[in-house]
């Protein structure tokens, strides 16, 4: 893009920073994401130019005024939580949809598959859960592995998994994002046989009510980190009117925020899985944590980032 064309675009954009300047802290952090983000393409293409210099001024103008208005680490804590993630996380929304749909047609063909080949399920889950879980069913407790091991032992394991699971999604996708959707994939299939395992038993909705009452949360995070791992390995093919690298430096930033916030998403499936699942809950019990925890990804994660979106930017 030329300078000049660069400057016409922003122009009154820039004037309405300088000339109407506001304390309220959400808004003075997005009007400093968004100017730093213009300063970072002009020094990349206009580095010795005079708007470079004046961006640069303006921002650090903008930065003073986020210190002062900065109390202390907590209000960084919950601006991080209120703002920055779900605004980042809006500009990945079309990535969200792309990653949700991978998991879904693997899911699909992983359940088709368990249907028209008696092995699959053993080849995609392992001989030794595949027996485990038939013995259990013998003895009345089909989903008995979740009382296999203490709570507090469990808990760690599975959330350190679980996180170890969505990380390596993400930096897959540094593989030009096809490593992101290999393991989104995988994920999907594995789940996806594993349904039609109980289907086929006639237990679906017990393993239903069972096992997505940590499986929401768990899953979903799953599928939020896979657009992490798109939104860093689009970075590389897609860099649009940035340079490759200034682009993929911009993607990492953005699906490492993204991936960090879903370490408290994992925690609390750790913990759903580890103490409550476990329990015999009345299904109106487990169905409400169920459509509580959807409910809380949807808002959190698609409809409060378009909310905050048109209120920020109107």
């Amino acid at each position: 893009m030329r300078e000049a064309l660069f400057v016409k675009r922003n122009a009154d954009k820039w004037k309405a920073i300088e000339e109407n300047p506001t304390r309220d802290p959400d808004e003075l952090t997005a009007r400093f994401v968004e100017l730093t983000d213009d300063l970072s393409y002009a020094r990349t293409f206009y580095p010795d130019a005079n708007v470079t210099r004046y961006l640069n001024g303006l921002a650090a103008q903008m930065h003073r005024g986020l210190m002062q208005n900065r109390r202390d680490d907590r209000n960084r804590f919950l601006t991080f939580w209120q703002y920055e993630l779900p605004m980042l996380f809006r500009q990945s929304h079309r990535l969200l949809a792309v990653s949700a749909g991978v998991f879904l047609i693997a899911g699909l063909l992983g359940w088709v598959s368990a249907a028209h080949d008696n092995t699959f399920v053993r080849l995609i889950l392992g001989d030794q859960y595949v027996n485990m879980t038939l013995e259990n069913i013998k003895k009345g407790d089909p989903l008995g592995v979740y009382n296999s091991m203490d709570q507090g032992t469990m808990f760690i394991q599975i959330t350190l998994n679980n996180i170890y699971v969505a990380f390596r999604t993400f930096i897959f996708g540094l593989f030009a994002s096809f490593g992101t959707i290999a393991m989104l994939f995988y994920n999907g299939v594995m789940l996806g046989s594993f349904q039609y395992f109980f289907y086929e038993r006639g237990l679906l909705l017990d393993s239903i009510l069972k096992i997505w009452i940590h499986g929401t949360l768990e899953i979903s995070a799953i599928v939020i980190a896979g657009c992490a791992g798109l939104t860093v390995g689009n970075s590389l093919l897609f860099p649009g009117t940035f340079s490759r690298i200034v682009s993929f430096r911009r993607g990492i930033k953005q699906g490492l925020t993204i991936a960090v916030g879903l370490v408290p998403i994992f925690i609390m499936a750790g913990f759903l899985e580890s103490f409550i699942t476990r329990l015999t809950l009345p299904p109106v019990v487990s169905g409400s944590i169920i459509l509580l925890s959807a409910a809380f990804i949807i808002w959190y994660f698609i409809l409060y980032p378009i909310q905050l979106n048109r209120r920020l930017n109107p």
